[in-house]
């Protein structure tokens, strides 16, 4: 069973940029699929991109269309790191949220949070002027 902690979490102004990371302990995250999802206040959580296990599949999932272009998942699968990451540039107020991550083991990125085994706490990102 893999333990996942999220960090990097801050207020930063629009038009900024922070880096996220989904830590592991327990398991090595390479042979786990990540997905990251967004909680925006009064909202549901909705995901936001994925990487897929590097055991059996390659390359992360598309993004959903909103952080297209401005958010990058990528691993380092170096065992005394065992992080997955999320860079955030271009922060919209929209942005603003509860950051989570969560983990699959071996399979390509799942559509939906069901399907997810494995979940952090969060992180906060508040985008504001």
């Amino acid at each position: 069973q893999v333990k996942l902690v999220e960090s990097g979490g801050d207020l930063v102004q629009p038009g900024g940029s922070l880096r996220l990371s989904c830590a592991g302990a327990g398991g090595s995250l390479g042979n786990y699929a990540i997905g990251w999802f967004h909680q925006a206040p009064g909202k549901e959580r909705e995901q936001i991109g994925g990487i897929s296990a590097v055991s059996r599949y390659n390359g992360p999932t598309d993004y959903k269309d909103s952080v297209k272009g401005r958010f990058t998942i990528s691993r380092d699968n170096d065992k005394n790191k065992n992080t997955v990451y999320l860079q955030m540039t271009n922060l919209k107020l929209e942005d603003t949220g509860v950051y989570y991550c969560a983990a699959v083991f071996a399979v390509p990125v799942p559509q939906t949070e069901e399907r997810y085994d494995f979940w952090g706490q969060g992180t906060q990102v508040t985008v504001s002027s």
